[in-house]
């Protein structure tokens, strides 16, 4: 007869289910770019992606240097063009960097920040049983009140101290992972300040004359360079500004002392009010700030053509960057010549004056370049063209510098050139008249408005503080057990008080003993000072001193002592 098993059968191993090759290739790319080996890269890749931004000409910036690298370099410049270079902190690669660091920063930064967050909140770990394997070990007579007092020393010196019977453990540290965790915090904010920059601030330069005919209201129109982010719109903030006074002072040497303009404003049709601001002081209005960059002069000249009309016009003579603010400007003059009983204009008969304007010129020729910024000896040199400027034809060009096209296809002709002194008049071959009446101060304004400010501000703070506390803090750990009295035959030899052999305070006394033990968390040079000094305050001996005494370097590993 056969038996038979009726015992259940075993349950078929289930198979395998073999993991999505898409999710772990996903699982191992985020790891990659969350590590700290990652962030570093892309930090080092962001400041060399910033070097074209630096050595290069940006449009953003300074247009006029773009062009000027294209005429310098026909063939290398559009093949930078091209790639991004004279936009570089707004082309794709420099901003592909930026999102990955970005992203990277914030993927480091989260489980780091949880898990400290879970280290505040718990109690510093359990006495080990092995204190002697511990870098630094010692003993000594127990004092009294017991772990309460020895708690109590501990933390009377900011150690974050639990009691766990006749055991004490004590942390200290924490705020070296804290300040870590704030630099790497204000990155990301710098990060943020950054884009919230480029996404929705402005701004803009524009040269402002003295004089009420030269007002200057907040439109683009009206600026000279303008630069405004993708998110901002044509409704810029409203408000107009005058130039009343400004007052420059120098040195003997020329250069610059102080500079001071004194202006009056009118703040979105409100009533205008006076201000004043200098070269490390902006103004600071509604949604924008008006920073003072330079000054020059605007002489003011007269014209009086054929007809007996005169036109005057104040010229703003851009500085050539000399110590003495020489400048060069262009005095056009399309209206003149207008015959007043048919009203028609000869576009042949406009008139232009190409000038150097020097403040203190020379006493013997040449005049070519003035000798202080003040105006102690003022010259203006002036060479006259008449014919036909282009403007009719919408030819663009600079309303700073004379268009030598014109001048070389013959469309205008040169007709003379002369010194005038200020108050002193040049009559032309065809009877026309140029004065020189004198000059007015012109101030260089650019108006800026960045929303991320004050972002960059706190995590530039930010970092220096995360940075000293990540550099300066060491985070350690001190465990401390009382022995009950007789208990010194199971410690090592040469425990006590350093002197090997028993006495008041030897392990092989009748009292109670103390057993300490320190770990450094990280590279910590002085710990071992800073234990002797706690063994010192331990025992009741604040004399530093004496603080060697008693105290062994453990010869165990830190993981066998954890």
């Amino acid at each position: 007869m056969t038996a038979v098993d009726d015992r259940p059968a075993a349950p078929a191993e289930a198979p395998r289910r073999r993991p999505n090759p898409v999710l772990a290739l996903l699982r191992n790319s985020w790891r990659q770019l969350t590590s700290m080996r990652t962030a570093l890269v892309l930090l080092f890749l962001l400041a060399v992606a910033a070097i074209p931004g630096s050595v290069l000409p940006q449009r953003g910036v300074n247009p006029e240097d773009v062009r000027d690298f294209y005429t310098a370099y026909p063939e290398l410049a559009p093949m930078l063009d091209r790639v991004g270079a004279f936009e570089a902190f707004g082309s794709v690669w420099f901003s592909a960097i930026y999102l990955l660091l970005f992203t990277s920063l914030i993927g480091c930064i989260t489980p780091r920040l949880r898990d400290h967050v879970r280290a505040l909140r718990a109690a510093p770990p359990a006495v080990p049983k092995r204190l002697e394997r511990l870098p630094q070990h010692a003993v000594l007579p127990a004092p009294a009140g017991g772990a309460a007092a020895i708690a109590e020393t501990l933390r009377r010196r900011r150690w974050r101290v639990v009691v766990r019977g006749d055991e004490v453990s004590a942390e200290k540290g924490l705020l070296k992972e804290t300040g870590n965790l704030i630099f790497h915090t204000s990155m990301v904010v710098v990060l943020v300040g950054v884009a919230l920059g480029s996404w929705y601030g402005w701004h803009g330069n524009r040269l402002l004359v003295a004089g009420a005919d030269h007002v200057f209201c907040n439109t683009r129109q009206q600026y000279a360079e303008a630069k405004l982010g993708p998110r901002v719109g044509d409704d810029l903030p409203r408000f107009c500004m005058q130039l009343d006074e400004f007052d420059a002072r120098f040195l003997p040497s020329g250069q610059p002392a102080s500079y001071n303009a004194k202006v009056t404003v009118d703040e979105d049709g409100g009533a205008p009010r006076p201000a004043e601001f200098s070269v490390n002081s902006p103004l600071r209005l509604d949604g924008a700030n008006v920073y003072l960059l330079g000054h020059g002069y605007a002489p003011v000249i007269r014209y009086t053509d054929r007809f007996g009309k005169s036109q005057t016009s104040a010229v703003p003579f851009l500085t050539t960057g000399d110590v003495g603010l020489t400048g060069e400007g262009l005095a056009a003059f399309p209206d003149a010549n207008v015959d007043p009983a048919t009203g028609e204009r000869d576009p042949d008969l406009q008139v232009a004056f190409d000038g150097l304007y020097m403040p203190t010129a020379p006493q013997q020729a040449p005049f070519t370049r003035s000798e202080h910024p003040t105006e102690q000896n003022p010259l203006l040199g002036l060479v006259a063209y008449r014919g036909n400027l282009g403007l009719d034809a919408g030819i663009p060009g600079s309303v700073y510098q004379l268009d030598q096209r014109q001048v070389r296809n013959g469309r205008l002709t040169e007709i003379g050139s002369k010194e005038l002194r200020m108050g002193e008049s040049w009559t032309l071959d065809d009877g026309t008249k140029v004065e020189f009446l004198g000059t007015e101060p012109y101030i260089v304004l650019s108006v800026r408005y960045d929303p991320g400010t004050m972002l960059l501000l706190v995590s530039s703070v930010g970092l220096v503080l995360g940075l000293m506390g990540s550099l300066f803090v060491r985070r350690r750990r001190v465990f401390v057990r009382v022995l009950p009295a007789g208990s010194g035959d199971g410690l090592p030899a040469g425990s006590g008080d350093g002197s090997g052999h028993p006495g008041s305070g030897s392990p092989t006394g009748g009292s109670s003993l103390v057993e300490v033990a320190g770990l450094p968390r990280t590279e910590h040079p002085g710990f071992a000072a800073e234990f002797a000094q706690l063994v010192s305050a331990i025992r009741g001996d604040e004399r530093g001193g004496e603080a060697g005494a008693g105290v062994e370097a453990g010869a165990g590993a830190r993981e066998g002592a954890e």
